[in-house]
């Protein structure tokens, strides 16, 4: 199989903790951070241009920052891509905003998306853990999933994917960087990305 002809990695709008994070440079504890104002203006500013693009599927973090980003970026997209929640390129977790909600949460607020195939608690859980903290995701699990993720997308039958994400774990798939709902073409035959 020679998977996907094309793939269109979309960085979601800015969120509550980038804003904060920004201003303070701290971990504002903005667990599953929600987009802002600006956030939400910048999804609807993609659209125009991903409108132009005949995606057959949209893969979705289950973070909520990259739901809404979908929500508001592909909403009557002229081509009605199916959309898939997929936790293998959820962010890396290093801040509070990594840090998901159960399954049966994003449920109850987002009825349209089918979440039945994820774990309750989808994200790095540690046993051990006080409450109020979130465990770091070790690298070598995170290397895992760029690399489980890579192998998924080239696994797909559709010919044009968008995927919805983050910053770092993109940086580690594709090496680049980018800003709030910025978006680079994912080549799977190029070298492995970031190390």
């Amino acid at each position: 199989m020679n998977g996907p002809t094309r793939i269109v990695c979309l960085r979601h709008g800015e969120s509550t903790f980038n804003a904060a994070h920004r201003a303070t440079g701290r971990d504002p504890d903005h667990r599953d951070a929600r987009l802002t104002p600006r956030g939400q203006g910048q999804a609807r500013a993609a659209r125009a241009a991903l409108a132009e693009i005949p995606f057959d599927l949209v893969v979705v973090s289950p973070l909520t920052r990259a739901i809404e980003t979908t929500a508001l970026a592909f909403a009557d997209h002229p081509a009605e891509p199916k959309i898939l929640v997929e936790v293998l390129h959820r962010e890396c977790q290093e801040s509070s905003c990594d840090v998901g909600r159960v399954a049966s949460e994003i449920a109850a607020e987002f009825p349209h998306l089918d979440v039945g195939h994820l774990p309750e608690v989808w994200w790095h859980a540690e046993e051990g853990v006080e409450d109020g903290r979130h465990p770091v995701e070790p690298r070598h699990l995170f290397d895992q999933r760029v690399a489980g993720f890579r192998e998924w997308l080239r696994a797909r039958p559709e010919a044009t994917i968008a995927v919805v994400g983050h910053g770092t774990f993109f940086f580690h798939l594709t090496g680049i960087w980018l800003d709030n709902c910025e978006t680079v073409e994912l080549d799977l035959d190029a070298a492995s990305a970031a190390a």
